[in-house]
């Protein structure tokens, strides 16, 4: 569900979303601390305790870091994918009939869920986050609030959501939601340490919002609905590539397994160029599936040459993290200008 990986450079696209690995920068710790001492081989144990006595918090101090326990920003980003799919499926049969009341939960689900998804993940990773940059201020590795918090949060959204799912919208929506919330929090976030296999696993949880929104229309997967997952899915590749490449360093002493860290930069820039072929082909299926015209076409077509000149760029001896960078920002250009094009004049 993001939709897979950062909505802008600390815009907060990470992927689309929680549901994927789309990733957020931030800031690299002191070598003094001692979070940053510990080498990334030596794993580190998962304890439901702080690292430090946590700071008095007031009301409001509390309530503030519950809620980013959540992600918001990731979530806003996964419910405007999910909201396009929606309504490009009403546009595709608009015959069919849904009601402001279906939609309505439909919308509150998938935030439940992706809340639910990003509060677990900051639980199992609130070891690893106290080594990255982007992460170390977060809650839990500052020790502002306790794992179980994050646990019991995570639970009561995450377990609460699908059911709601299944009463109020249909069937396939409320199981695309739960397969989405087992795969990332308890596949895709503990396989992070062990495998690069980790980011296409976690692109699939990431790319299923705008399937949930065609679902909770139409009450089924047809070839429409899982083209708009591919896109979201084969997006979430190289977005989060150029993300691991510029943040390698940060990622080695976490222990994160990232194609970067573990193959070398040659073949992560091999593997950008041909997922972003095959993004920009999957892209134009839309047309002849009857989903988008010939606005989108030509849309699509020329978002894609300008996001494939700039992944074909990295293949020069040159290119370095500043290319990562504005591959990086220029990934997230292209996918909001893509959508745009879909959803206003398909």
């Amino acid at each position: 569900m993001t939709v897979p990986a950062d909505a802008a450079a600390r815009s907060d696209v990470r992927a689309p979303n929680p549901f994927g690995p789309i990733d957020v920068p931030g800031e690299v710790p002191h070598a003094s601390s001692p979070a940053s001492s510990i080498p990334p081989s030596i794993p580190l144990s998962i304890s439901d305790s702080p690292p430090s006595a946590p700071a008095r918090l007031g009301p409001l101090g509390i309530a503030r870091d519950v809620i980013a326990l959540t992600k918001p920003r990731i979530t806003l980003l996964v419910i405007i994918t999910m909201i396009g799919g929606m309504g490009l499926a009403k546009r595709v049969e608009p015959g069919t009939v849904l009601s402001l009341s279906k939609a309505f939960f439909a919308v509150l689900g998938t935030v439940l869920v992706v809340s639910g998804a990003s509060a677990f993940n900051m639980y199992l990773e609130r070891d690893t986050d106290a080594l990255m940059d982007r992460t170390k201020g977060r809650p839990l590795p500052t020790g502002r609030l306790v794992p179980r918090i994050a646990l019991a949060v995570g639970a009561a959204l995450g377990f609460g959501s699908v059911p709601l799912l299944l009463w109020q919208v249909n069937t396939i929506t409320g199981v695309l939601a739960g397969f989405a919330l087992v795969v990332y929090s308890f596949v895709y976030t503990p396989l992070k340490r062990r495998s690069t296999l980790a980011l296409p696993i976690g692109a699939v949880p990431g790319a299923i919002p705008p399937l949930l929104g065609w679902t909770a229309v139409t009450g089924r997967v047809d070839l429409a609905g899982l083209v708009l997952f591919a896109i979201l899915f084969l997006w979430q590749l190289p977005h989060s590539l150029a993300i691991a490449t510029f943040r390698c360093e940060d990622y080695k002493r976490a222990g994160t397994k990232v194609i970067p860290a573990e193959h070398g930069d040659r073949v992560t820039r091999i593997h950008i160029v041909v997922e972003s072929i095959l993004l920009v082909g999957v892209s134009v299926l839309l047309v002849p599936l009857g989903v988008a015209g010939a606005f989108y076409l030509v849309s699509a077509l020329l978002l894609g040459a300008v996001f494939l000149a700039f992944a074909f760029a990295g293949l020069r001896r040159a290119a370095g993290n500043r290319w990562a960078r504005w591959l990086f920002a220029v990934s997230i250009f292209y996918l909001v200008l893509l959508m745009a094009a879909l959803t206003v004049a398909g």
